[in-house]
């Protein structure tokens, strides 16, 4: 089965000797992204902020995957301060609302302190749920 690697272009991937995310068969599976803006290498001080640009970071992987969030069947939230978590929830359900996926919260350090947040999925192209009522 054939095997394709996706980049960020983060210094990161290359660094650690990773991919932004790996494509087989029909899943991709994307790595964990923080609330980095790779265009810019801005990071928002505030949490909220930084889920938003968490999801926009892997909805340009899924995409690149030819995918898109509607196709995410498993996602692992990583917050430093398990209090943050509730805070994120509009965010969450705005990206992930329709496609409902199984999730995990997990409370933990990141890399750098002023990580607040870091997403990682696994998605199934063609998985879409379709849209109820």
């Amino acid at each position: 089965m054939a095997r394709t690697l996706i980049s960020s272009g983060s210094k990161f991937e290359e660094e650690i000797g990773y991919s932004r995310a790996v494509v087989t068969g029909d899943f991709i599976f994307v790595s964990g992204c923080t609330g980095y803006d790779y265009n810019t290498g801005a990071l928002s001080a505030d949490v909220v902020e930084q889920a938003e640009q968490c999801l926009v970071n892997v909805a340009s992987a899924l995409s690149e995957a030819g995918s898109s969030v509607e196709d995410v069947v498993r996602v692992t939230y990583t917050v430093p301060r398990r209090e943050d978590f509730p805070t994120i929830w509009p965010v969450l359900r705005k990206w992930f609302g329709n496609a409902r996926p199984a999730c995990t919260m997990i409370s933990a350090g990141l890399m750098k302190e002023e990580m607040k947040i870091e997403i990682e999925v696994t998605a199934v192209k063609g998985s879409a749920r379709e849209r109820e009522g």
